[in-house]
């Protein structure tokens, strides 16, 4: 029996500084806060004021937190990443924005690195993947109609609230039942668009995504994952979603066509005195998305 209340898990993985930092602005605010350590090369110490569980084997983000939420006892669980920077009245004030809309999966805005990225998005497809890896719209999404390509679904204004398809996993906040119901995070996804399934399974039990833009944590950013894991971590979260909500041939043509606009682009920029490796670059993509679609292909049989 779950008893009324907010508890906090955060995943953790690496550098404890952060961590630590999240756990002491969070600590004096009156939630049970459960730390999971992913199996850390360095595993972390314990820390006042939280529960730390620590795993045997680095699984990802969503059995992260999936082990954490089987110790919480409350109704709502905020899941908030490793580093964020929140205020001193953080939880307050998010639980009570967050109340109006319950059950939903609430989401603040979170501010990374001084700028105001998006939080709110529509349900991605092929075309959202196609617009996101070629290169030169990808790296415009801070234009409006870029934006809209590559699968943001920004409010006009972010302080206010919003309905979406589904919000930031830097910090969600959800009834622990819900969660519960749909089975927690997929574990298959080791990073990236765990949080998209969770929101997808969770709308078809009628349970929306609101973002509430008047709460803001600030999102020091990629500081608890590997950077070199990054870009082959994005491809198999891409390939097991597609997969498993139907559309993993036309997956499969959006990283192939993206590819080939890349290496025309970097060609013509090379003809223009511009420093590109083409060539190069082209190939490593082939070869990572080859190594993906086998290793998935492999553990399909």
């Amino acid at each position: 029996m779950l008893t009324p209340g907010l508890s906090v898990v955060i995943p953790h993985y690496g550098d404890p500084g952060p961590t630590r930092a999240l756990v002491a602005s969070l600590a004096p605010q009156g939630a049970p806060i459960i730390v999971v350590d992913d199996a850390s090369p360095e595993p972390l110490a314990d820390i006042d004021g939280a529960t730390v569980i620590r795993r045997e084997v680095n699984a990802g983000f969503g059995a992260t937190v999936n082990a954490g939420v089987a110790e919480v006892q409350t109704d709502l669980v905020a899941i908030l990443n490793s580093d964020l920077v929140v205020t001193d009245d953080f939880l307050a004030s998010y639980l009570a924005a967050a109340r109006p809309f319950l059950p939903a999966v609430v989401a603040p805005r979170v501010v990374t690195y001084g700028h105001v990225g998006a939080s709110t998005f529509t349900f991605p497809t092929w075309r959202h993947v196609l617009a996101q890896r070629v290169n030169v719209v990808g790296n415009r999404r801070t234009w409006g109609s870029v934006s809209k390509l590559i699968g943001e679904d920004r409010p006009d204004n972010p302080e206010q609230t919003y309905a979406t398809d589904w919000v930031s996993g830097a910090a969600m906040l959800l009834p622990t039942e819900e969660f519960r119901a749909v089975g927690g995070f997929d574990e298959r996804f080791h990073m990236y668009l765990e949080e998209v399934d969770l929101q997808k399974r969770l709308a078809a039990r009628g349970v929306r995504a609101v973002y509430v833009g008047a709460v803001v944590a600030e999102h020091i950013g990629f500081a608890s994952s590997a950077p070199s894991h990054r870009e082959r971590w994005q491809l198999e979260s891409w390939l097991n979603y597609a997969e498993k909500w139907g559309w993993k041939r036309r997956l499969r043509i959006a990283v192939e066509v993206s590819s080939l606009v890349n290496l025309i682009t970097e060609v013509v920029r090379g003809l223009l005195g511009r420093e590109t490796s083409p060539l190069r670059d082209w190939a490593a993509r082939r070869a990572l998305t080859r190594t993906v679609w086998s290793a998935h292909k492999r553990r399909d049989t």
